[in-house]
């Protein structure tokens, strides 16, 4: 089994990428499509008499639009992103009423990044800095009760969720064992899945998944892959999503001459990555899409 993540389409550039990008996917029937979501950011406009206007902007609007058009469109699942990052609590509740109307009520809840202009995370003012927080929230609404404590008149189908996982720890833990207790918190709370960050290395999954186990997290824990498809990458992705890139792939992609040749070593670093972990036995694998579409179908092509 496989599932993809794509990402909204930019700002007025419409969705003829995004559909692209399932219409080469979709033949592999995909168990399901996560759509990310963006938080706003800022953006400095320098003015005539030398100042500086500071102007808030969504880059990627329309997770929850793109998200049903998708659904309607192609008949498959669909589950969207609900980030901390950016948004109030009051803007995740009223998400929830929207996908609520809509009949969808797969979600996968994360904190998200920070704004890029600050060196620590954020919330906004009347948000939540902790997916936990984010968890308990989902919780509560699908026990007929909104923020403020009034109930629900007409409840819906419940949300059922999954969460993130990091093999290699997120950027902000003090240690793994510390990350894996919360991601055990996150399993203790309702929620029903893990999807890691990406990774390049085998191990570090394996490791992580022996580690977790453990300390008694029993939910699925389900890798998630990019393949490389350029030499920047080398430099971009650890910096990116803090990852380690495993010496003999970065060896042998220092000995390449073109991004051509480094994205035919990814699709075969990636099988290769592939094919050890669905001979483990892992419950699925998550494929990145980003930048990655035409690598993933060689990948898929070869695996089925």
């Amino acid at each position: 089994m496989f599932s993809f993540e794509v990402l909204p389409p930019l700002k007025g550039t419409g969705t003829a990428n995004l559909f692209h990008t399932i219409d080469v996917l979709r033949q592999f029937n995909p168990s399901y499509i996560n759509i990310t979501t963006h938080r706003s950011e800022f953006v400095y406009t320098e003015q005539a008499d030398g100042t500086f206007r500071r102007d808030c902007i969504r880059r990627r609007p329309g997770t929850i639009a793109v998200a049903s058009a998708i659904m309607q469109k192609y008949n498959i699942k669909v589950v969207p992103h609900l980030v901390c990052s950016g948004f109030t609590a009051e803007d995740i509740e009223y998400m929830l009423l929207d996908l609520q109307f809509l009949g969808l009520s797969e979600i996968f809840l994360l904190r998200g990044d920070k704004a890029l202009d600050d060196k620590r995370f954020r919330p906004e003012k009347g948000g939540y800095s902790h997916a936990l927080q984010l968890i308990d929230h989902v919780n509560r609404f699908n026990e007929g009760f909104f923020i403020d404590g009034s109930p629900i008149k007409v409840k819906g189908c419940p949300f059922s969720y999954g969460v993130a996982a990091y093999p290699e720890k997120h950027e902000e833990a003090p240690n793994l064992d510390f990350d894996i207790q919360i991601l055990r918190q996150k399993q203790d709370k309702g929620a029903r899945y893990a999807v890691t960050q990406l990774f390049f290395d085998n191990r570090k999954y394996f490791d992580f998944v022996v580690r977790a186990r453990e300390a008694g997290v029993t939910i699925p824990i389900i890798p998630g892959i990019k393949p490389l498809v350029r030499h920047s990458q080398l430099a971009v992705i650890p910096k990116t999503f803090h990852v380690d890139i495993p010496q003999a792939l970065t060896d042998e992609v220092c000995r390449l001459d073109t991004d051509e040749q480094v994205k035919s070593l990814g699709i075969e670093w990636c099988v290769a990555q592939c094919r050890e972990l669905l001979s483990a036995g892992v419950p699925s694998i998550h494929f990145y899409t980003m930048s990655a579409t035409d690598s993933i179908q060689a990948i898929l092509k070869q695996l089925i």
